[in-house]
């Protein structure tokens, strides 16, 4: 693409893939809303319903970027739609599943399938566009995600109250099927990549550099969900009232649209370089919270810039891990757009995990200088990645 600017059929394919994400969003995000209704549902303890969440997590992360190697030389278009076709058949089966382990092997496949489309997602959405407005293009397919959660989760968990948690399923098919044939019509037909060996793809992961671009979006996510994953007991903390926190969240979810418009205009120039200060932002940022969290209006008012600076780094490091695959591996972009959706999900399981050794030491308000101390790390690393780009590119 030649052109600077975005034509309306650029604007359509961004619509589309931005709908795509948001009905994979609310599919994977919706189980968290109705967790209680799937326990009493199928006569299982919370406990064992959780396992659908951390299932959904683990499978999503070690299978995608090995089915995106496996087939990177599949045409695009055709793929996308057979993968969305199954999206929405197993979700369809989750209407009619009757027991546990039904239901954990539909969640599980449909996180392979969802893994996929979100990174096939990312290529289209960067290979099509002009290259000046790339960072835009990919702000948009990531909002999906967080529209999902201010809208699709909320809407998914009536439902569930409304009718049951089957009646759920009912939504994400229905929402499948829309975004079906808005694929059907607006997709393009793209040039598959050559065909690779697994051991080329995977080369990709051995350098140095793609590692610490990596370990950037995990160390990011990781602070943020140190401090979000005990949100309501803060809150709670915080002497908020009970029947506000429902609104308090949706206020969170709110603010993080902006975030994620943020998030590409960082993406349109020197992207690295302006994340090294995003991070000691985002560091300063929760580390106040230890002290503004013991004063209602002062501590929302912190939660609020914390939900802004959340996910800044959403777009940067996506364009980033395919930018490098481009200098060190070509045949290995699929994999590389693969990398930022796997590295969120370690980094909100490592942040969630930490944070969740500090709370049960007793200090539950800790949590907050735990994820600065995080964001500082992601930092440092964005220091050291940014001073070898520029180093790369002085002349001998």
């Amino acid at each position: 693409m030649h052109s600077t600017e975005l034509s309306k059929r650029h604007w359509l394919l961004i619509f589309t893939l931005t709908l795509l994400t948001f009905v994979l969003g609310t599919s994977e995000f919706v189980i968290v809303g109705i967790l209680t209704d799937i326990s009493s549902g199928l006569h299982i303890t919370n406990a064992k319903a959780g396992t659908l969440v951390s299932a959904f997590a683990i499978t999503f992360a070690i299978t995608t970027p090995l089915v995106m190697s496996v087939t990177s030389h599949f045409p695009k278009r055709k793929w996308m739609l057979f993968l969305i076709g199954s999206f929405i058949i197993l979700n369809a089966l989750c209407v009619i599943s009757t027991g546990y382990i039904m239901l954990l092997a539909l969640r599980m496949m449909t996180a392979i399938v969802t893994g996929v489309l979100i990174s096939l997602a990312m290529i289209v959405a960067s290979e099509t566009m002009p290259i000046a407005k790339r960072g835009l293009a990919i702000s948009f397919v990531f909002g999906g995600f967080t529209l999902a959660n201010v809208i699709g989760v909320p809407i998914g968990t009536v439902i569930a109250e409304w009718y049951n948690w089957n009646a759920t399923f009912l939504l994400t098919t229905f929402l499948g099927g829309i975004a079906f044939l808005a694929s059907f019509f607006i997709l393009p037909n793209m040039v598959s990549q050559f065909r690779s060996s697994m051991r080329d793809q995977f080369s990709l992961l051995t350098h140095p550099r793609i590692l610490m671009a990596f370990f950037i979006p995990s160390l990011g996510f990781g602070a943020t969900y140190a401090v979000y994953t005990y949100l309501v007991p803060i809150l709670k903390g915080m002497e908020a009232p009970s029947n506000s926190i429902s609104l308090i969240l949706f206020g969170y979810g709110f603010i993080s649209i902006f975030s994620n418009i943020l998030a590409g205009k960082i993406a349109s120039y020197n992207a690295i370089g302006r994340l090294r200060l995003v991070f000691l932002v985002q560091a300063i940022v929760l580390v106040s919270l230890y002290w503004t969290t013991n004063n209602l209006i002062l501590g929302l008012i912190n939660i609020g810039l914390m939900s802004l600076m959340a996910i800044l780094l959403t777009t940067s490091t996506q364009l980033y891990l395919i930018d490098l695959a481009g200098i060190y591996q070509p045949r290995a972009t699929g994999l590389a757009a693969s990398l930022m959706p796997v590295a969120s999900n370690i980094g909100i399981a490592f942040g969630s995990a930490v944070g969740g050794i500090v709370y049960h030491q007793g200090n539950l308000i800790s949590v907050t200088l735990v994820g600065g101390l995080i964001a500082i790390f992601a930092s440092l690393l964005t220091f050291l990645s940014h001073h070898l780009d520029q180093k790369q590119m002085k002349p001998a």
